[in-house]
């Protein structure tokens, strides 16, 4: 497959980064750029400081407040809001990534003259044959041994 290149995508710029965020991102829907921006953002440093901010912020406030119902219930519905947001955010971007692998998976299948192609789109198989596909799998790795 080095021999070969994708039309939409030059040799010189596979795999890179820059080739990634201005490829893929702009062909994305506006829910999957948020989601992704999002996810991105959720998961670095600087946003679980600014939380932990948050929380001790609500924290030294309760005798301000007296540790009143309303500042307990501030806090509650903020992080029930933001989990519930996140959830759907973070499954999108998951989903994503794992149909993207997939893909990925099934094409190196397809390429390499070695590899068995029952085993491209392995993921829409009930739960006996996946089963099967790893006794199998299983099988023949022993006898090779």
């Amino acid at each position: 497959m080095s021999s070969q290149t994708h039309p939409k995508f030059p040799a010189s710029d596979i795999g890179t980064t820059q080739h990634i965020s201005q490829t893929s991102h702009e062909q994305l829907s506006p829910f999957a750029r948020m989601a992704n921006t999002t996810a991105r953002a959720a998961g670095r440093p600087v946003t679980f400081l600014l939380c932990m901010l948050v929380v001790i912020a609500w924290a030294v406030s309760g005798p301000v407040f007296h540790y009143s119902d309303t500042w307990q219930l501030v806090i509650n519905t903020g992080t029930t809001i933001v989990t519930f947001l996140m959830v759907f955010l973070i499954q999108n971007t998951q989903n994503r990534d794992g149909a993207a692998l997939q893909a990925k998976l099934d094409e190196l299948i397809r390429v390499t003259k070695e590899a068995r192609n029952d085993l491209v789109g392995v993921e829409n198989k009930s739960e006996q044959e996946l089963e099967q596909l790893r006794e199998d799998c299983e099988e023949e790795i022993a006898e090779e041994r």
